[in-house]
């Protein structure tokens, strides 16, 4: 459960339990409850949607080519601190070319890159995950995916209005549910080297692998299906708000497993070649 699903369950008015009490049993802090975001506003979304085509382009940028690439590409009269700003709000980090959950917890546990010259040979050998900014017309909201990578099949998918972890676990559950994977490979970041997340791995006995820190290739099959569903999808259709994404997505996402023919795949579906046994 997501924080904001959390945050619609608590009552003020409650006969019995005070607002205290009811973040208590909902886990999340009282001053959670009373925050109000700050909204974006309508120069900013319309920056941060050129950013997110010059990062999909180049996923290894950094603020300073970003920064750049604003300047000379589209004639924008903008500051680094600006950017920097942006690519937080996105959930892009400024220092290292990756999603702001890349940025790892100190106290949660890392594990080794597994893949390295490892040949991927058939269905569920490994698995893929990573985040991804999805741009609207009025703001903006997170993607969040599970891929096997010896077919391209995207096992789960799950859109969020914020960076909470429970968008994840509940994505990762749901592809539990229909398979279970050799191998899970993600960054360091926050979300997948949480103990709440791993701990579903572990117990399923799955071996968990972790791209090299700031190191965007290593997640590569996972980089490129962003890049695919952007423009063939997101910067095409121009969604309005999430439930109009979260619909849309679900058709393409359709259509990219069960009918669209990877020219790398031989021009078979993934589909095809995840159910081919």
């Amino acid at each position: 459960m997501d924080f904001q699903t959390k945050q619609g369950l608590i009552l003020p008015e409650h006969p019995n339990l005070s607002i205290v009490r009811q973040t208590q049993l909902l886990d999340i802090s009282r001053s959670g409850f009373y925050y109000q975001p700050v909204p974006v506003s309508a120069d900013d979304i319309r920056i941060m949607g050129l950013m997110d085509k010059i990062f999909t382009d180049c996923p290894f940028y950094g603020s300073r080519r970003i920064l750049h690439d604003l300047r000379e590409d589209y004639c924008e009269n903008i500051n680094r601190k600006r950017v920097i700003r942006l690519m937080r709000e996105m959930g892009l980090q400024a220092i290292y070319p990756k999603k702001i959950t890349t940025i790892p917890d100190q106290q949660h546990l890392k594990y080794p890159y597994l893949l390295k010259n490892l040949p991927i040979v058939r269905p569920n050998q490994v698995w893929g995950t990573d985040i991804t900014y999805i741009r609207l017309l009025g703001g903006f909201c997170y993607l969040v995916a599970l891929l096997d990578w010896f077919s391209r099949y995207v096992i789960a998918w799950t859109l969020a209005e914020t960076l909470d972890i429970g968008f994840c676990i509940e994505n990762l559950q749901r592809a539990l549910e229909l398979n279970i994977p050799e191998i899970h490979n993600s960054d360091q970041g926050s979300h997948f080297t949480s103990p709440q997340y791993t701990g579903i791995l572990t117990g399923k006995e799955i071996q968990i692998s972790m791209d090299g820190r700031g190191r965007c290739m290593d997640n590569i099959f996972t980089e490129r299906l962003w890049r695919t569903v952007k423009y063939e999808n997101v910067f095409i259709r121009d969604y309005r708000n999430p439930r109009e994404a979260r619909a849309g997505l679900a058709e393409y996402f359709e259509f990219y497993n069960n009918r669209r023919k990877h020219q790398s795949l031989d021009y078979r579906t993934p589909a095809q070649l995840y159910f081919q046994n």
